[in-house]
């Protein structure tokens, strides 16, 4: 959500940081809407200051003995024109909100223009692409020759977009959850938490997913939704809170489910479980004081680097341009792994800053260090990083020529010894 004081204070401002999205002449449009509430609240202000001063008046007729028939019939229609001007005031303020929920985050200005992803920025590599004695494979083809992938029966389960996973790959799922979330928390300073997969309307909007993106989450029949990530419980936790300084940053880390409705990958890797409606995900959120989320950027970016670094994985942190930056975020790196099968770069974590666009929606705040001024926060979320797309970077990345996939050595402990999954 935006500062509608900033926007009354410099509306050229305003519409200069939107435009570096695509965005043009939303001031103009909230602040026509702002002055109408303001008026109707102005006039509202008179006609209750000319009822309070009838109704005194009604009091001194009625003790007097005088006529009191002209003071109330003028009572009645001020009443009446009260109401109508409390509609019109809520209806101003509606309309205000409604085009503010419904605007994307400001860019920081390290963040360059452009349209899509073509004009994606590569800040750094990593690794060295794996050279093969064979033609490797695609995750899918690996999984379905060893037997371990089985997307006809998940399809006949439940339909498209969806896998069941067995034995070793199952195993080996469940392996890089734990590793990560373990590395999270011990190495990184992020604290474990298991969060609902089950929200409600307020917690998705406080992330953003609500209004705008409604087409691609899931909603239950009783009026809930399913969590896309972790990220929107996570940072909810402070909803409508003030937290003080000393207790930040806030670091948490979770292990979840998560849903989509993939209503805009029609016809997008529809082969394979590169795109599924249901997936893992290990999420890093992080809460912190203005002054200290460049940093902290940074350093979550580095987490989930460590993650990819540790598989053995070849990638590459790419700054996203304007164009392709989420609704929410000021600021984004993304890390792609490599593919080999594909002979392709795929994101594998998306790292956001979203400064204070987070925190306004939700009403949260922070108190400062001299316990009274109270002040904006920012809040920070990162995937550490998607499980299924780190299975199938392990998968085709150290894949051997018999089609059996060698466990990376910093996973060894989490697959219990076992060195390949045939």
């Amino acid at each position: 959500m935006h500062d509608l004081k900033a926007l009354r204070e410099d509306p050229a401002w305003f519409d200069a940081g939107l435009a570096r999205r695509g965005i043009a002449g939303v001031a103009e449009r909230v602040l026509v809407q702002d002055a109408r509430k303001r008026e109707a609240q102005t006039r509202l202000q008179e006609l209750q200051a000319r009822r309070n001063a009838i109704a005194r008046e009604i009091g001194q007729a009625r003790r007097s003995g005088a006529d009191s028939g002209v003071l109330e019939a003028e009572s009645v229609a001020l009443k009446a024109d009260t109401e109508a001007l409390e509609r019109e005031a809520q209806d101003a303020e509606r309309a205000v909100r409604e085009i503010l929920e419904n605007l994307p985050n400001h860019l920081d200005p390290h963040v360059p223009p452009g349209r899509d992803e073509a004009d994606n920025q590569v800040v750094k590599h990593w690794g060295t692409l794996p050279v093969f004695d064979f033609t490797p494979l695609q995750h899918f083809e690996l999984g379905e020759k060893c037997g371990l992938m089985d997307f006809e029966r998940a399809a006949k389960l439940a339909g498209s977009r969806f896998t069941v996973l067995r034995g070793g790959l199952a195993r080996l799922e469940r392996a890089l959850g734990q590793f990560m979330i373990d590395l999270h928390t011990t190495e990184h300073g992020y604290v474990e938490t298991s969060v609902p997969l089950l929200v409600n309307d307020a917690t998705m909007y406080g992330t953003g997913q609500l209004p705008k993106f409604a087409e691609d989450l899931f909603k239950t029949t009783d009026g809930r939704w399913l969590i896309p990530t972790a990220e929107v419980p996570l940072t909810n936790l402070i909803a409508g809170e003030i937290v003080p300084a000393n207790q930040l940053p806030i670091r948490l880390t979770a292990l979840s489910e998560c849903f989509r409705s993939e209503a805009g990958a029609a016809g997008r890797d529809t082969r394979g479980m590169l795109r599924q409606h249901q997936f893992r995900k290990v999420e890093m959120v992080s809460i912190v004081a203005a002054t200290d989320s460049d940093a902290e950027h940074e350093t979550m970016t580095r987490a989930a680097e460590r993650v990819l670094e540790l598989l053995e994985l070849p990638y590459r942190r790419v700054l996203l341009c304007a164009g392709d930056t989420g609704f929410s975020a000021a600021k984004t790196f993304d890390l792609e792994v490599w593919l080999p099968g594909q002979q392709a770069w795929r994101e594998i974590s998306s790292c956001s800053n979203t400064r204070d666009f987070q925190a306004r929606r939700m009403n949260a705040r922070m108190r400062g260090v001299d316990g009274k001024t109270i002040l904006p926060l920012h809040t920070l979320n990162g995937s550490g990083v998607a499980v299924g797309r780190a299975l199938i970077a392990v998968m085709e990345n150290h894949q051997q020529a018999d089609g059996s996939i060698k466990v990376p050595a910093g996973l060894k402990t989490w697959m219990g010894g076992v060195e390949v999954v045939r």
